[in-house]
Protein backbone atom coordinates (compact mmCIF):
# COMPACT_ATOMS: atom_id res chain seq x y z
CA UNK A 1 0.00 0.00 0.00
CA UNK A 2 1.29 3.48 -0.91
CA UNK A 3 1.16 6.20 1.74
CA UNK A 4 0.94 9.77 0.45
CA UNK A 5 2.07 12.67 2.66
CA UNK A 6 1.87 16.41 2.04
CA UNK A 7 5.25 17.47 3.43
CA UNK A 8 8.06 19.94 2.77
CA UNK A 9 10.61 18.18 4.99
CA UNK A 10 11.39 14.56 5.77
CA UNK A 11 13.31 13.57 8.91
CA UNK A 12 14.90 10.13 8.88
CA UNK A 13 15.80 7.69 11.62
CA UNK A 14 18.72 5.42 10.68
CA UNK A 15 18.80 2.09 12.55
CA UNK A 16 15.94 -0.13 11.42
CA UNK A 17 14.67 2.56 9.04
CA UNK A 18 17.24 3.45 6.39
CA UNK A 19 19.71 0.79 7.46
CA UNK A 20 19.92 -2.61 9.15
CA UNK A 21 20.38 -2.60 12.91
CA UNK A 22 22.50 -5.75 12.55
CA UNK A 23 25.14 -3.80 10.60
CA UNK A 24 25.45 -1.38 13.50
CA UNK A 25 25.57 -4.04 16.21
CA UNK A 26 27.65 -6.63 14.34
CA UNK A 27 30.06 -4.39 12.40
CA UNK A 28 30.20 -0.89 13.84
CA UNK A 29 29.96 -1.73 17.54
CA UNK A 30 32.88 -4.20 17.44
CA UNK A 31 34.90 -1.71 15.38
CA UNK A 32 34.44 1.06 17.94
CA UNK A 33 35.17 -1.36 20.79
CA UNK A 34 38.53 -2.16 19.21
CA UNK A 35 39.32 1.53 18.68
CA UNK A 36 38.33 3.05 22.05
CA UNK A 37 41.72 2.52 23.70
CA UNK A 38 43.73 4.10 20.89
CA UNK A 39 41.23 6.92 20.53
CA UNK A 40 41.39 7.86 24.20
CA UNK A 41 45.16 7.76 24.30
CA UNK A 42 46.04 9.24 20.91
CA UNK A 43 43.37 11.93 20.49
CA UNK A 44 42.56 12.93 24.06
CA UNK A 45 43.61 16.56 23.45
CA UNK A 46 40.99 17.08 20.74
CA UNK A 47 38.01 19.13 21.88
CA UNK A 48 35.30 16.56 21.05
CA UNK A 49 37.22 13.71 22.69
CA UNK A 50 38.05 15.77 25.76
CA UNK A 51 34.43 16.87 26.15
CA UNK A 52 33.20 13.27 25.86
CA UNK A 53 35.75 12.08 28.43
CA UNK A 54 34.61 14.80 30.84
CA UNK A 55 31.01 13.67 30.34
CA UNK A 56 31.97 10.07 31.11
CA UNK A 57 33.68 11.20 34.30
CA UNK A 58 30.60 13.14 35.37
CA UNK A 59 28.39 10.12 34.75
CA UNK A 60 30.77 8.00 36.82
CA UNK A 61 30.83 10.60 39.57
CA UNK A 62 34.61 10.59 39.42
CA UNK A 63 36.20 13.75 37.91
CA UNK A 64 39.64 12.15 38.22
CA UNK A 65 38.83 8.87 36.48
CA UNK A 66 41.79 7.76 34.39
CA UNK A 67 41.55 6.58 30.79
CA UNK A 68 41.43 2.94 31.83
CA UNK A 69 38.29 3.52 33.89
CA UNK A 70 36.78 5.67 31.14
CA UNK A 71 37.39 2.93 28.58
CA UNK A 72 35.92 0.29 30.91
CA UNK A 73 32.76 2.41 31.27
CA UNK A 74 32.49 2.74 27.49
CA UNK A 75 32.78 -1.03 27.03
CA UNK A 76 30.11 -1.62 29.70
CA UNK A 77 27.67 0.86 28.16
CA UNK A 78 28.30 -0.55 24.71
CA UNK A 79 27.58 -4.09 25.91
CA UNK A 80 24.33 -2.81 27.45
CA UNK A 81 23.50 -0.84 24.26
CA UNK A 82 23.06 2.30 26.35
CA UNK A 83 22.14 5.50 24.50
CA UNK A 84 24.72 7.53 26.42
CA UNK A 85 25.85 10.75 24.75
CA UNK A 86 29.64 10.47 25.31
CA UNK A 87 29.56 6.86 24.14
CA UNK A 88 27.79 7.92 20.94
CA UNK A 89 30.22 10.80 20.45
CA UNK A 90 33.28 8.58 20.72
CA UNK A 91 31.72 5.87 18.59
CA UNK A 92 31.07 8.48 15.92
CA UNK A 93 34.68 9.64 15.96
CA UNK A 94 35.94 6.05 15.72
CA UNK A 95 33.55 5.24 12.87
CA UNK A 96 34.47 8.43 10.98
CA UNK A 97 38.08 7.24 11.13
CA UNK A 98 37.08 3.84 9.79
CA UNK A 99 35.05 5.30 6.93
CA UNK A 100 37.86 7.71 6.00
CA UNK A 101 40.36 4.84 5.94
CA UNK A 102 38.13 2.73 3.74
CA UNK A 103 37.77 0.12 6.48
CA UNK A 104 34.01 0.70 6.71
CA UNK A 105 31.18 1.32 4.24
CA UNK A 106 27.71 2.06 5.56
CA UNK A 107 24.67 -0.09 4.87
CA UNK A 108 21.44 1.22 3.36
CA UNK A 109 18.42 -0.78 2.27
CA UNK A 110 18.17 -0.89 -1.54
CA UNK A 111 15.05 1.28 -1.65
CA UNK A 112 16.53 4.17 0.34
CA UNK A 113 18.99 5.92 -1.98
CA UNK A 114 16.57 6.08 -4.96
CA UNK A 115 13.85 7.55 -2.74
CA UNK A 116 16.19 10.13 -1.19
CA UNK A 117 17.42 11.21 -4.62
CA UNK A 118 13.87 11.52 -5.92
CA UNK A 119 12.60 13.52 -2.94
CA UNK A 120 15.62 15.79 -3.05
CA UNK A 121 15.16 16.43 -6.78
CA UNK A 122 11.54 17.40 -6.08
CA UNK A 123 12.61 20.02 -3.54
CA UNK A 124 11.87 18.12 -0.34
CA UNK A 125 14.28 18.99 2.47
CA UNK A 126 15.90 15.88 3.96
CA UNK A 127 17.21 15.65 7.52
CA UNK A 128 18.43 12.96 9.91
CA UNK A 129 17.64 12.52 13.60
CA UNK A 130 19.53 9.65 15.21
CA UNK A 131 20.94 8.65 18.58
CA UNK A 132 24.25 8.33 16.76
CA UNK A 133 26.34 11.50 16.83
CA UNK A 134 26.26 14.08 14.06
CA UNK A 135 29.84 13.08 13.18
CA UNK A 136 28.74 9.46 12.78
CA UNK A 137 25.73 10.47 10.69
CA UNK A 138 27.86 12.62 8.40
CA UNK A 139 30.34 9.79 7.82
CA UNK A 140 27.51 7.29 7.40
CA UNK A 141 25.83 9.16 4.54
CA UNK A 142 29.13 10.08 2.90
CA UNK A 143 30.39 6.48 2.66
CA UNK A 144 27.49 4.34 1.49
CA UNK A 145 27.77 1.53 -1.01
CA UNK A 146 25.40 3.64 -3.16
CA UNK A 147 27.88 6.52 -3.24
CA UNK A 148 28.08 9.78 -1.32
CA UNK A 149 24.54 10.57 -0.16
CA UNK A 150 25.52 13.50 2.05
CA UNK A 151 24.71 16.19 -0.56
CA UNK A 152 21.08 15.08 -0.33
CA UNK A 153 20.89 15.85 3.40
CA UNK A 154 20.11 19.37 4.59
CA UNK A 155 20.58 18.87 8.32
CA UNK A 156 21.70 16.42 11.01
CA UNK A 157 20.36 16.15 14.56
CA UNK A 158 21.40 13.92 17.45
CA UNK A 159 20.44 13.45 21.09
CA UNK A 160 23.22 15.76 22.26
CA UNK A 161 22.16 18.80 20.27
CA UNK A 162 18.40 18.18 20.36
CA UNK A 163 17.44 15.78 23.16
CA UNK A 164 15.91 12.31 23.65
CA UNK A 165 14.14 10.75 20.70
CA UNK A 166 11.15 9.72 22.80
CA UNK A 167 10.46 13.30 23.95
CA UNK A 168 8.04 15.48 21.99
CA UNK A 169 10.10 18.52 23.05
CA UNK A 170 12.94 17.25 20.85
CA UNK A 171 10.74 17.29 17.76
CA UNK A 172 9.47 20.76 18.58
CA UNK A 173 13.10 21.89 18.83
CA UNK A 174 13.82 20.43 15.39
CA UNK A 175 10.78 22.24 13.98
CA UNK A 176 12.17 25.52 15.26
CA UNK A 177 15.53 24.77 13.64
CA UNK A 178 13.94 23.77 10.33
CA UNK A 179 11.46 26.67 10.08
CA UNK A 180 9.12 24.11 8.53
CA UNK A 181 5.61 23.82 10.02
CA UNK A 182 5.22 20.65 12.11
CA UNK A 183 2.22 19.63 10.03
CA UNK A 184 4.39 19.59 6.92
CA UNK A 185 7.28 17.64 8.46
CA UNK A 186 7.31 13.86 8.00
CA UNK A 187 9.18 11.51 10.34
CA UNK A 188 10.12 7.99 9.27
CA UNK A 189 11.11 5.57 12.03
CA UNK A 190 10.75 1.94 13.06
CA UNK A 191 10.20 2.75 16.75
CA UNK A 192 6.62 3.37 17.95
CA UNK A 193 7.66 5.52 20.93
CA UNK A 194 9.61 7.86 18.65
CA UNK A 195 6.70 8.09 16.23
CA UNK A 196 4.36 8.85 19.14
CA UNK A 197 6.63 11.67 20.32
CA UNK A 198 6.84 13.17 16.84
CA UNK A 199 3.07 12.96 16.39
CA UNK A 200 2.57 14.67 19.77
CA UNK A 201 4.68 17.55 18.40
CA UNK A 202 2.33 17.85 15.44
CA UNK A 203 4.46 16.01 12.87
CA UNK A 204 3.31 13.61 10.19
CA UNK A 205 4.53 10.09 10.96
CA UNK A 206 5.04 6.86 9.05
CA UNK A 207 6.22 3.63 10.64
CA UNK A 208 8.84 1.56 8.81
CA UNK A 209 8.81 -2.20 9.27
CA UNK A 210 11.85 -3.99 7.90
CA UNK A 211 11.96 -7.81 8.01
CA UNK A 212 14.30 -9.05 10.72
CA UNK A 213 14.33 -5.76 12.63
CA UNK A 214 13.47 -5.70 16.37
CA UNK A 215 10.21 -3.76 15.84
CA UNK A 216 9.06 -5.64 12.74
CA UNK A 217 6.20 -7.37 14.54
CA UNK A 218 5.18 -4.48 16.79
CA UNK A 219 1.87 -2.71 16.35
CA UNK A 220 1.85 0.58 14.48
CA UNK A 221 0.12 2.58 17.23
CA UNK A 222 -2.11 4.19 14.62
CA UNK A 223 0.78 5.32 12.42
CA UNK A 224 0.65 4.50 8.69
CA UNK A 225 2.96 1.61 7.90
CA UNK A 226 5.38 0.92 5.06
CA UNK A 227 7.95 -1.78 4.39
CA UNK A 228 9.89 0.14 1.73
CA UNK A 229 10.60 3.80 1.02
CA UNK A 230 9.12 3.09 -2.41
CA UNK A 231 5.76 2.82 -0.61
CA UNK A 232 5.70 6.44 0.57
CA UNK A 233 5.00 9.36 -1.73
CA UNK A 234 5.97 12.83 -0.51
CA UNK A 235 4.22 15.78 -2.11
CA UNK A 236 5.61 19.18 -1.16
CA UNK A 237 4.09 22.66 -1.39
CA UNK A 238 3.87 23.70 -5.01
CA UNK A 239 5.78 26.71 -6.30
CA UNK A 240 8.52 27.62 -3.82
CA UNK A 241 11.54 25.35 -3.42
CA UNK A 242 11.04 23.82 0.03
CA UNK A 243 14.82 23.69 0.57
CA UNK A 244 14.96 27.48 0.43
CA UNK A 245 12.02 28.79 2.48
CA UNK A 246 11.38 32.52 2.57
Amino acid sequence: MTVTCEADAVVLDIEGTTSATAFVTEVLYPYSRRRFGALLNERNQEADVRRAVDQVRRLLGDPQADMTRVETALHTWLAEDRKVTPLKTLQGIAWAEGFARGELASHFYDDVAPALRQWHSEGVRLHVYSSGSVAAQRAWFAHSTSGDLSPLIDGLFDTENIGPKQSSASYRAISEALTTPPGRTLFLSDRPAELDAARAAGWLTVGVRRPGEPYHRHGTGGHPLIESFADVRVRRTHGEDARNPR
